[in-house]
């Protein structure tokens, strides 16, 4: 029968040493004990976290950015021999809704708020220069939840000046950049 010797209070024994570590972490001068190690984790994790809400808020380093969506690859490019190509169909315009394209390098939304009325914004909203998307009946900047009318007018969201409106005609069932 093994005897243990009292430490302390009356009923605590002390620790029997052929079960101890072997190890003495005292002597561990870099070492970080879990507390340590957690507060450290968390403290970078509250850095990352940061930084991430920062970058959704700042502003884009080049205009237009910050959407996935593509403009129509139907732009106006020019046919050697003055002409300009269509930026779109009249047909491919939806009624009461609008069509993103690009005009020679410049993304906008092609509208037809009534049967065979074309018109267009500029696609690069007034906030943070984000594209701008066509939504249910209106335009939708998907970077901080500005909503324009389809005729450019901002109606919610942090955008306070409206979409700049873009000079098209239509010819021949088609919609070209500029004036007729």
């Amino acid at each position: 029968m093994t005897s243990t010797t009292t430490r302390g209070p009356v009923g605590t024994t002390a620790p029997d040493p052929d079960t101890q570590p072997t190890h003495d972490h005292r002597s561990c001068a870099g070492c970080l004990d879990r507390r340590q190690l957690l507060t450290r984790a968390g403290g970078v994790g509250l850095a990352v976290a940061g930084a991430a809400v920062l970058a959704a808020c700042g502003s884009s380093a080049t205009p237009g950015g910050g959407s996935s969506d593509a403009a129509s690859s139907a732009g106006a490019a020019s046919s050697g021999d003055g002409a300009t190509s269509p930026l779109a169909q009249v047909a491919d315009v939806p009624v009461g809704g609008a069509l993103l394209v690009d005009s020679g390098g410049q993304k906008i939304l092609l509208v037809q708020e009534s049967q065979g009325t074309i018109t267009a914004v500029s696609a690069i909203c007034t906030h943070q220069g984000c594209t701008v998307a066509p939504g249910e009946g209106d335009l939708r900047c998907p970077c901080h939840n500005s909503v324009f009318a389809l005729d450019g007018a901002t109606v919610s969201g942090p955008a306070e000046k409206p979409l700049p409106s873009v000079e098209v005609h239509v010819k021949d069932g088609a919609v070209f950049s500029g004036a007729a």
